[in-house]
């Protein structure tokens, strides 16, 4: 075992909270809410996002009706908050109905649909729904690209997304052409200092990882943490899933004193912030053990692993 890298960096920030068509006969309240959720998303705070989430839902439904575009959008901000808890199952049944919503009420190619197709790929990337998830990315993209040309930044998220996904796979040149594409583009239209170039960075990163180029993939992820951590402050869980994958390259580096202090301080981030029972904490438990089993303490290792598969098992 080689340390887990986790498997969808959860800062590929693309949720609803505006759209390409605007709101349609927007509420005040409906629009209060959903700034409510988009601060708090954005802060990590994802139990109050939830509860924000699910007011706007039922306010949408109740204003404009079960079938608007407006509670597609509400529809998608919840599942979206769900699936960043981990609690995949609710979020499925939701990213489809908006899904179904946007589809009947726009058509198959509308940039809204990419979005939602996106998210929907987004989850079954967690879920390892490796061929769901590629196919839905593709789509996206295709979308995008008739539509937003072959240098828009939302162009660059699926890119992303993509590249994610055949690097778990261990295409490691697709992934590698994708993440540098995504790059391109971002960088180009926001600078180096940017959450959108941290995914980036920190794809390639553990690229340069598996192929065993320590030096390269440690410099791409010290600049990914140190933009996460600017843009976000030190407590998001975007900050913890630096924090992890720089502890998985000292890890193979045979680092481990410096590794230690980082897989403990994204575990704290993703348990105040997500909960005890997150896959992403599990993510954290299983490379902390591994630590210890590279430094022979082969109790504290099996306890934490435990953790970590009833953890993993809930999200089955």
């Amino acid at each position: 075992m080689t340390g887990i890298f986790l498997r969808t960096l959860i800062f590929f920030f693309f949720f609803f909270f505006s759209s390409y068509i605007g709101h349609v006969y927007a509420d005040s309240e409906w629009e209060s809410l959903n700034q409510e959720i988009e601060l708090k998303y954005q802060q990590g705070n994802y139990a109050d996002a939830l509860t924000a989430a699910k007011k706007a839902l039922q306010s949408a439904e109740s204003t404009f009706g079960q079938d608007h575009l407006n509670v597609a959008m509400s529809l998608n901000n919840l599942a979206e908050v769900y699936r960043m808890q981990g609690q995949y199952v609710e979020a499925e049944k939701l990213f489809k109905r908006a899904l179904n919503i946007h589809e009947a009420t726009l058509g198959l190619d509308h940039l809204d649909v990419s979005m939602n197709l996106n998210n929907l790929a987004l989850l079954y990337q967690a879920q390892e729904r490796d061929k769901e998830a590629e196919s839905l990315y593709k789509r996206a993209i295709k979308i995008k690209e008739n539509i937003l040309g072959p240098d828009h930044p939302d162009l660059a998220t699926s890119l992303n997304n993509l590249a994610s996904l055949y690097q778990f796979q261990r295409e490691y040149v697709q992934a590698e052409s994708f993440y540098s594409r995504a790059l391109e583009i971002n960088i180009r239209i926001f600078g180096v200092n940017h959450l959108s170039v941290a995914t980036g960075l920190s794809g390639l990163a553990a690229i340069h990882s598996e192929k065993e180029e320590y030096t390269q993939a440690t410099s791409l992820s010290l600049k990914a943490l140190e933009t996460v951590e600017k843009v976000l402050g030190p407590n998001h869980p975007a900050v913890a899933a630096s924090l992890n994958n720089l502890a998985v390259l000292y890890t193979l580096q045979s680092r481990y004193s410096e590794a230690r202090p980082l897989v403990k301080r994204a575990l704290k981030i993703w348990v105040d912030t997500l909960g005890p029972e997150h896959p992403d904490v599990a993510t954290g438990l299983e490379n902390l053990a591994q630590l210890h089993r590279k430094t022979h303490q082969e109790k504290e290792a099996k306890l934490l692993e435990d953790r970590a598969t009833a953890i993993r098992a809930m999200h089955r």
